[in-house]
């Protein structure tokens, strides 16, 4: 009986630190997350957005700001999450579900700031190829440091 105590406490306390890395983590990427919201808003209300980018680049910018929203309501799903479904309790669903929403938030994030980056570059390099060229580089650095290299040091 008391090896049995002792396994559910040591589970709770692991479901616990679980948890607990899942909420900071939200909370240190929601900052940077929403400044990007931020800039993202403001940037239609400059000359230059309306002057130097075409109708479609209009319509991307504001693909990028859907994309960002989106990534914005599942990093702060865990914390939506528990406070509704389990505020008193600790459990492995809570851990899964939070984990699967915040890496399904990484492709609306990428896809967000790429498609940023592509305007951003645009804009400064005033060429397309270029600009493409420097969002694949971007692209392919977050495939890199956010899955690739995730899994092989798993592995």
């Amino acid at each position: 009986m008391n090896q049995q105590v002792a396994r559910d406490h040591a589970e709770h306390e692991s479901l616990s630190q679980a948890i607990t890395h899942i909420l900071e983590e939200c909370r240190m990427v929601l900052p940077g997350i929403e400044a990007l919201f931020g800039f993202q808003l403001v940037a239609v209300f400059s000359g230059p957005f309306w002057e130097r980018l075409s109708p479609m680049e209009h319509y991307l910018h504001l693909g990028a700001l859907g994309l960002l929203a989106v990534g914005i309501a599942l990093v702060i799903t865990p914390a939506a999450y528990h406070r509704q479904v389990e505020p008193e309790t600790i459990s492995r669903t809570f851990v899964r579900v939070s984990t699967r929403v915040l890496r399904w938030s990484f492709v609306p994030l990428a896809g967000a700031i790429c498609a940023d980056v592509y305007l951003i570059a645009r804009v400064i390099l005033e060429d397309h190829v270029g600009a493409i060229s420097v969002t694949i580089v971007v692209a392919m650095a977050f495939l890199i440091f956010w899955v690739v290299l995730p899994r092989a040091i798993r592995a």
